[in-house]
């Protein structure tokens, strides 16, 4: 335990998203005296403020108007067409926020953590200087924490394309679109990504005409093939304009009275314009590394990664990162594990490491994508033998009640050891389905173990087990 001056820690965590909260509450509840440092006055970072949960939120109001306008399909009949209320839909994201921020905030007391609103830099491995402020942001003296040990969460922000300048008005961030209470009537998507592809979703379900536009051959260009197509047919069916392979100069993009205007051409092909009442840039996200102190340390960082091991380790002595700052799959769940891991490395609990191959990755889109470990190209990449098995949510009876029936299942299995490679799925509710293939690829599971996993009918969780029994080609429904 830390003893001595008052700003003396077992730990201080620069940073309170959500790999920041996890680590400081993990190390809480171990018994460390623990500062969590962050320039917001409430943590929870970007995934809570800015980020997963409004987006979601708002997905989840899109989704319930779609059903909404099919009630007639399950006999429900409504005095008249449902219409869309943006601002109502803003309040109650904004509303969510808020509790969960709330909710939030009282953890920090019950875990014992002492939280420090303000700027934080790395003065060497141990110390953090931190430029205080007062909850409405003004400046209120410095202070400097030492720490037995230092874990740096500082997270990323959004970022523009060369040559593209944002204005907050015609050409949007994410951040500006989950401040914003007003729809345009046309948008442009640029970057089809999860981010990318969720807005665009959100969107199409509400009524503006969406055009998605992304550099690389395909939708979500870092799930399965398959899923990329799946997505890439449902968009377009939804009335999306879908240009993958596209080129575009940023810095030719001109904007009127009349909205955006940009010229864009697939590879080869003569560019045509394209004209929306905003511009929407999701091509991605810039760490967190600068102005952070990290020179002032033996930590390596390259390309702006900071680099670390299994446990999180920098190559300073007692400093570890964590988050999106580390690179890789900059997802917050992923980082609220790498946090548990540098605190479980911290008291002395061994532990096996972060292995990304079993994070799972979730995209909240309409039809959600959800996926684990290895896709199909990536095991042929590494030359695996591979059997595979799919079933569609078409062979799903729950699937058929709940009218979402598009996309499948994809189970990968290693071809002699029937081992789970990987898990790919599209459709409805896939995101809480996933979890499941989570744990059985904890566990090193095989295909046969799922499918010999009972799973209760109808459920949509069936899919997964048929598609498992699908790999050996004893599927029951399909």
């Amino acid at each position: 335990m830390a003893v001595g001056s008052s700003n003396s820690f077992d730990l201080v965590v620069l940073g309170g998203g959500t790999g920041g909260y996890s680590a400081a509450f993990r190390a809480g509840q171990l018994g460390l005296k623990v500062a969590l440092v962050d320039d917001r006055e409430r943590i929870g970072g970007t995934c809570l403020h800015v980020g997963c949960i409004p987006t979601k939120a708002m997905l989840e109001s899109a989704e319930f108007y779609e059903r909404l306008s099919r009630a007639q399909e399950f006999g429900i009949r409504l005095d008249g067409a449902p219409a869309v209320d943006f601002a109502q839909i803003a309040a109650r994201r904004q509303a969510v926020v808020d509790r969960l921020t709330k909710g939030l905030m009282s953890l920090v007391k019950k875990n014992k953590v002492e939280f420090i609103q303000g700027r934080g830099t790395l003065q060497g491995g141990k110390k953090v200087r931190v430029a205080k402020t007062t909850p409405d942001g003004q400046p209120d003296g410095e202070i400097v924490l030492e720490g037995t040990d230092v874990i740096l969460a500082s997270g990323s922000r959004v970022k523009s394309l060369p040559g593209l300048t944002v204005d907050g008005e015609r050409i949007v961030t994410s951040d500006d679109i989950l401040r914003s209470t007003t729809l345009p009537k046309s948008l442009i998507v640029v970057g089809a990504g999860a981010v990318g592809s969720e807005f665009a979703s959100f969107y199409r379900d509400v009524g503006v005409e969406v055009t998605l536009i992304e550099y690389l051959p395909a939708l979500v260009p870092l799930e399965d093939a398959e899923v990329s197509r799946e997505l890439e047919r449902t968009f377009t069916r939804r009335g999306m304009r879908v240009i993958t392979n596209a080129r575009f100069d940023p810095a030719s993009v001109s904007i009127d009275e009349n909205g955006v205007c940009l010229m864009v051409g697939k590879d080869g092909e003569a560019p045509k314009e394209v004209r929306a009442d905003q511009l929407l840039v999701a091509a991605g996200r810039a760490l967190n590394t600068d102005n952070v102190g990290l020179e002032t340390t033996r930590a390596k960082v390259e390309r702006g990664v900071v680099q670390v091991d299994r446990r999180m380790r920098t190559a300073e002595p007692h400093l570890y990162a964590i988050g999106d700052i580390i690179g890789g799959l900059l997802l917050a769940h992923v980082a609220a594990h790498e946090g548990i891991t540098a605190v479980s490395n911290i008291v002395g609990v061994e532990t096996e490491g972060v292995d990304y191959n079993k994070m799972p990755r979730a995209t909240y889109s309409r039809p959600q994508i959800a996926s684990i470990g290895r896709t199909q190209a990536e095991c042929e990449k590494e030359g695996l033998p591979i059997k595979t098995g799919k079933v569609p949510f078409q062979a799903v009876g729950k699937a058929l009640i709940g009218g979402e029936y598009e996309g499948f299942c994809k189970v990968i299995a290693h071809k002699e050891t029937d081992e789970i490679l990987g898990v790919h799925m599209i459709g409805p509710h896939v995101t809480d389905l996933i979890a499941e293939a989570s744990a059985a690829m904890l566990f090193e599971s095989t295909a046969w173990e799922i499918g010999e996993t009972v799973h209760p009918h109808p459920t949509l969780s069936e899919v997964l087990g048929e598609a498992a029994m699908a790999v050996a080609g004893q599927s029951i429904n399909f």
